[in-house]
């Protein structure tokens, strides 16, 4: 069964966040930032889902550990603040999603089984293509690591869709809603921004001059596509 670790310091909210994923998984819910860091280094989650606001730590400090400890764990945040700019950065520190509060559960239920869905299942029935491959980016599609250049690049879950779904469809453009509906799927989110933030966030980790790419390409008012000029 698929574990997810909540992250919330709301404790009615925790368990009213647990009641609802309980039915599914098995759900373990923390309220402080260095809990969570603890159990990451001593078990595997399936999802984190993460509160900004804790009281011990910054929800976007937080996140920022979670990815230097290269725990590739998705992410799904849950936030009060509905500015564009406070989703964004979490977006850029790591998250794969997020949910704005106050939420329906069944919106949570479905962002996480999205996930675990695409992140876990997807890949599990796709091992018979055990690598992408061009020029200097290699994909590990039974590990799900990225090489660049000879090196080890550390990708989110998203960022790691995003990018096998361009490497096999090289020199096609993709659309944008096809982009969006494969990797988000039930969970998508309506701000095309989200999808923009990754897409600038590969180029900064893939390429040598991310202003002037050579992989990931932009065919403007229609999609991306990667190789070729």
């Amino acid at each position: 069964m698929h574990k997810i670790l909540v992250i919330e310091d709301d404790v009615n909210i925790a368990k009213f966040v647990k009641i609802n994923l309980d039915k599914y998984y098995e759900t373990e819910i923390v309220h402080e930032g260095e809990r969570a860091l603890y159990l990451l280094e001593r078990e595997r989650f399936s999802v984190i889902v993460l509160d900004i606001m804790l009281p011990d730590i910054s929800g976007f400090e937080l996140l920022k550990k979670i990815r230097a400890m290269k725990v590739n764990t998705p992410v799904v945040i849950l936030t009060a603040k509905s500015q564009d700019v406070d989703k964004i950065l979490g977006l850029e520190l790591g998250a794969d999603d997020y949910i704005t509060k106050p939420f329906n559960p069944r919106e949570l239920v479905a962002r996480v089984r999205a996930v675990i869905r695409r992140v876990y299942e997807f890949n599990a029935s796709s091992k018979s293509i055990n690598l992408l491959e061009y020029d200097e980016i290699k994909l590990d599609l039974i590990q799900n690591k990225a090489f660049v250049r000879g090196k080890e690049v550390f990708l989110t879950p998203r960022e790691f869709q995003i990018l096998k779904m361009l490497m096999t469809n090289r020199k096609k453009v993709v659309k944008r809603e096809e982009l969006i509906a494969s990797i988000w799927g039930d969970s998508f989110i309506e701000d095309t921004k989200t999808l923009d933030v990754h897409i600038r966030r590969l180029r900064e980790k893939i390429e040598v001059n991310p202003d002037q790419p050579k992989y990931i390409h932009t065919q403007w008012g229609v999609g991306y596509y990667f190789g070729g000029n």
